[in-house]
């Protein structure tokens, strides 16, 4: 009989997976790849939109192009996960399967920072960079505050690329000096387990007068004083919010008895939950790595190896490493680069690859590489 395999979530992990299975396995598979949306963004392109550099629709790509031996995808809402029984419910039926791969990612509280909503703007979520891209532009002077509101949180290069895009922004724009910009992260650095990347990114701050502001949250806006307050107390006046919301499991995953204190533990070595036959990747585990999609990408094809192995009878593959890399946008048409490998026993340490035009143009093929291997759509596409 086909393995009947579940895959909860079509992001980088759930692509990824499906792909690498279909690959390996064709028409012997018997994939059903589910997700509630209609199409994927790369994390990334959020910023692309935000900023006005790409338009909404140009940065989704519908999964309506998948087509690989052995896969279906459905287009459903999940609305129960039994890992026990490995059966998931949606808003259109039940299926059962014998692997079930939850790959549901991290969901967005903004209504756990009060006056978030009220007061400020995220920009993780599509819809919050869609927003923005008209508020953007009528933000001429004042102070601008990027902000972290809790941790962990997605892609930690973000608030930093958030503030150096909107410094280009306001420069183009002519209105630079008119305006202050500053960021508050938890960390004492922006990216702590690579010195290098943190050095690059401390100096392009000074060299932008952009304010750092280090091993700070903030914990609530006031928006009738306009003023965002930290988690000591000390308050910041701003005109403008950036903020980066508080992150957790979706409901349905809370609801499944799969967490412990907020996210799925795993196996760091085999991503298989406590529950026999379910795996969880990316965003949605409590596994040691970033929640950024490089990392989905790499849990995914260590499950996908368990998965054959099993199929195939064949010897257990190696262990996830928690190796991954993060591109960062430093404005001006340059990209640089960290690359980190979180589970090898050792504290994590980066690799630093200064920002270039060469590393915008990889990132670009990134991006279409994967539009290519999931999708099967080429740059014309």
């Amino acid at each position: 009989m086909k393995p009947r395999i579940l895959v909860l979530g079509a992001g980088f992990g759930g692509l990824e997976l499906s792909s690498i299975l279909s690959d390996a396995l064709g028409e012997r598979l018997d994939l059903t790849l589910i997700d509630q949306s209609d199409s994927f963004v790369f994390g990334y392109s959020k910023l692309d939109v935000m900023f006005g550099h790409q338009e909404p629709n140009s940065v989704r790509v519908a999964y309506r192009h998948i087509a690989k031996p052995g896969v279906t995808f459905r287009q459903e809402t999940i609305t129960a996960v039994d890992p026990k029984a490995r059966r998931v419910t949606t808003d259109h039926g039940a299926y059962e399967a014998d692997v079930v791969v939850v790959a549901l990612g991290a969901d967005y509280d903004v209504d756990s920072t009060p006056g978030l909503a009220e007061g400020g703007n995220e920009f993780y979520s599509v819809a919050g960079a869609e927003r923005l891209r008209e508020v953007i532009p009528t933000f001429s002077k004042g102070h601008a505050i990027v902000g972290v509101t809790s941790t962990p949180f997605k892609c930690p290069p973000a608030p930093s690329e958030a503030a150096l895009l909107l410094h280009d922004d306001l420069k183009t724009r002519g209105v630079r000096e008119a305006c202050e910009i500053s960021i508050v992260m938890p960390f004492g650095a922006p990216i702590p387990p690579s010195p290098e990347t943190s050095q690059a990114l401390l100096e392009a701050f000074r060299e932008r007068d952009i304010t750092w502001v280090p091993n700070r949250l903030v914990r609530a806006l006031d928006p009738g004083r306009r003023v965002a307050i930290l988690d000591d107390d000390s308050e910041m006046p701003y005109d403008l919010f950036l903020g980066i919301p508080k992150h957790r499991v979706p409901d349905v995953v809370a609801a499944s008895g799969m967490t412990e204190d907020g996210w799925v533990p795993v196996n760091p070595l085999t991503l298989e939950t406590r529950f026999p036959g379910v795996y969880a990747v990316g965003d949605v585990t409590s596994v040691g790595t970033p929640k950024a999609g490089v990392f989905s990408e790499g849990a995914a094809r260590v499950v996908a190896a368990e998965i054959i192995a099993g199929i195939e009878q064949g010897e257990q593959p190696s262990g996830y490493d928690g190796r991954g890399f993060c591109y960062i946008e430093f404005g001006g048409g340059r990209v640089g680069s960290v690359e980190v490998q979180f589970l090898s026993g050792q504290p994590p340490r980066g690799t630093y690859y200064g920002a270039s035009q060469a590393l915008a143009a990889e990132k670009k093929e990134f991006g279409a590489s994967r539009r290519a291997r999931w999708f099967g759509l080429n740059g014309a596409d």
